[in-house]
Formats: structure tokens, C-alpha cells, sequence
């Protein structure tokens, strides 16, 4: 969890230098919001979890890149687990990625 951090926190600085973005509770953890709504964070086991469309989602998961997200004994349809090994780069374009989804789906 340590190490994930060292990677999501410089991130999320950055995108809390950003309009409407904050840091609040969500899942136990802390998390990126977009006026109040969540759409990134990491998880007990070090992996980032973010928000995107259902079809993108299911391209992520399709291509090996990333996991659902199990809540309950269920996948939640627009949230993918990605690991850690992904890299910096990659959490980084996918979380502007779920910024940008959420903030058009957000009134």
C-alpha cells in the first residue's frame, strides 16, 4: 500500500491543483473527487481503482489491463481495479481519465 501511494499521492496533488477537485471518503479510503463525486483511489491491496464508462471499463478488462471492481460479491460495472505493476504513467492517464468522465457525467 505504501509503494501505491508513492505513486497515486504525487498524482493526486496534482489533481487537486485543479478546479472542482478535492480529496474525500469513499470504500474506507480516501479518494479524487470531482464536486463531491469519486472517481479514484487505491485499495488495501495497492491497486488503483477508477471510474469510467461501462464500455471502457469492459475494454480494460477485455485487454488484460485491469480487473472489476468487486463490491459485495459483485462487479460494479463503470469501476476497474488496475495494479500497481501498470505504472506511474498509466494510473496517471487513466485517472485523468476518470476526471474527465466523471466531471462530464457530474452535475
Amino acid at each position: 500500500m505504501a509503494r501505491a501511494h508513492e505513486i497515486f499521492d504525487p498524482i493526486a496533488e496534482r489533481q487537486c491543483a485543479l478546479p472542482d477537485i478535492d480529496i474525500g471518503r469513499m470504500f474506507g479510503t480516501e479518494g479524487l473527487r470531482v464536486r463531491a463525486k469519486v472517481y479514484a483511489f487505491v485499495v488495501h491491496n495497492g491497486s488503483l481503482v477508477v471510474k469510467l464508462s461501462e464500455a471502457r471499463a469492459g475494454d480494460l478488462i477485455a485487454a488484460g489491463g485491469a480487473g472489476p471492481m468487486i463490491m459485495r460479491g459483485r462487479p460494479l460495472r463503470e469501476w476497474v481495479e488496475v495494479p500497481m505493476d501498470a505504472g506511474p504513467q498509466a494510473w496517471e492517464a487513466l485517472i485523468d481519465e476518470a476526471r474527465a468522465f466523471v466531471d462530464a457525467i457530474t452535475p
